[in-house]
């Protein structure tokens, strides 16, 4: 522990020396320049003394995202600054030895001075993320869409063409701070038309405490023609904190359990049920948390078990790489699957039809939106709430309207 943070500040050291040096470049003012440096230093010692302070018997709190807010606002656009200058360092080497072999005799130094437009430049682009993880935090993170797909399906039972399907996931009720933006997006649910509402588990960033001062709030969300069923995410088993002993954590896993119902959905545990309409029924079909890289609780033949291929199921399983390691190409044949889990990292762009970007891409194939694999479905939801960064920038908080239609063959 004590290397890794050792590691850290050395890094973080260099990524102050490039933003000194950009500063530097432009401003003359020495009072301005210690001004800068006092200010970065006290940051600095700021956040690294909470990040230090981490208690993994209490997990994350609202002090320490508002540590990685601060932690993110100060140096991911010294990041940039200094990703650029070091850029401008390999060039001013480069031109360094041609002016050695060339023409030294006529320069100073080895190195050619810094050059003023570079340092604008770099710290004209810090400005942009700057902004928006600041407007990430006080606007983005409550900033809720409702995203609207229709999916054809060849073998979509008749009475099903239509079907209209409410999806939410990773509520993280810890990590609220604002009860009117919450009355909203359940405002905004209710709004909806659907048939049937589907939440695809996180409830809790942790402790099952967390969603008691917004229990209320959620029990308002309506009743549905065909139900409203839910699943487990990874962070509903508590697995990420020291306990202080097995029951403990035991205790806290049934009380987390108990809010799925308390709210009014019926937690699907490995297992399915039937929905009908008319004389045709679907399956929806839910498994617990299963993860590449979190904890593997899901079943998929438990949860499958007495259902034939030919049966028409909805599966929920909170986490995509499920799908994209054992359900996609199951003989099972699972026609749609609804996911959660990746938040989109709540960072990136997204321009329908123009751009989606987000850096959770290089982990998960599937982080946002639908997904196709030979006739087979998975839809990611972006999430209803925010996790250690308290904010979001460029991908929103999401309430799914998902629409199932009867394609021809």
């Amino acid at each position: 522990m004590f290397i890794r943070l050792i590691f850290i500040c050395v890094i973080l050291f260099f990524i102050e020396l490039y933003a000194f040096q950009a500063i530097k470049t432009l401003v003359r003012n020495k009072a301005v320049l210690w001004t800068y440096v006092a200010i970065s230093a006290v940051l600095f010692v700021y956040i690294l003394y909470h990040l230090s302070k981490f208690d993994r018997k209490v997990g994350q709190t609202h002090d320490s995202m508002t540590t990685m807010g601060l932690f993110l606002i100060v140096f991911v656009p010294k990041m940039l600054i200094g990703f650029v200058l070091f850029g401008e360092d390999l060039y001013r080497m480069v031109m360094g030895g041609v002016n050695f072999f060339v023409d030294y005799s006529d320069r100073d130094t080895f190195l050619p001075e810094r050059r003023r437009f570079v340092s604008q430049a770099a710290l004209g682009l810090a400005a942009i993320p700057l902004g928006s993880l600041i407007y990430g935090i006080f606007k983005g993170k409550y900033n809720y869409k409702v995203i609207r797909t229709e999916i054809g399906f060849p073998d979509l039972p008749p009475a099903f063409d239509g079907l209209r399907i409410l999806q939410i996931s990773d509520v993280h009720s810890g990590s609220f701070d604002d009860p009117e933006k919450i009355e909203y997006a359940i405002d905004l649910i209710n709004q909806q038309e659907a048939d049937i509402f589907l939440f695809t588990g996180d409830i809790v960033n942790t402790f099952a405490t967390e969603m008691h001062p917004w229990l209320e709030t959620f029990k308002k969300i309506k009743e549905y023609p065909l139900g409203k069923f839910a699943v487990l995410g990874n962070h509903d088993y508590g697995e990420y904190l020291d306990w202080d002993s097995v029951d403990a954590k035991a205790k806290n896993f049934e009380d987390i359990k108990q809010l799925y119902g308390e709210m009014g959905c019926k937690l699907l545990l490995n297992e399915h049920v039937f929905v009908n309409r008319g004389d045709d029924k679907i399956a929806v079909v839910g498994v617990e948390n299963w993860g590449k890289q979190f904890k593997k609780a899901g079943d998929l033949a438990l949860a499958a078990k007495g259902l034939t291929a030919a049966d028409f199921k909805i599966l929920m399983s909170h986490d995509p790489s499920h799908w994209q390691y054992q359900v996609k190409d199951s003989a099972q044949h699972f026609q749609l699957t609804l996911s959660g889990h990746t938040h989109g990292m709540q960072f990136g762009i997204e321009i329908p039809g123009w751009i989606k970007w987000s850096p959770v891409q290089f982990v998960y194939k599937q982080w946002a939106g639908l997904y196709e694999h030979l006739g087979r479905y998975v839809y990611v939801n972006r999430g209803f709430g925010f996790h250690a960064y308290p904010g979001r920038v460029g991908i929103w908080p999401e309430i799914s309207v998902i629409t199932l239609r009867s394609a021809k063959r």
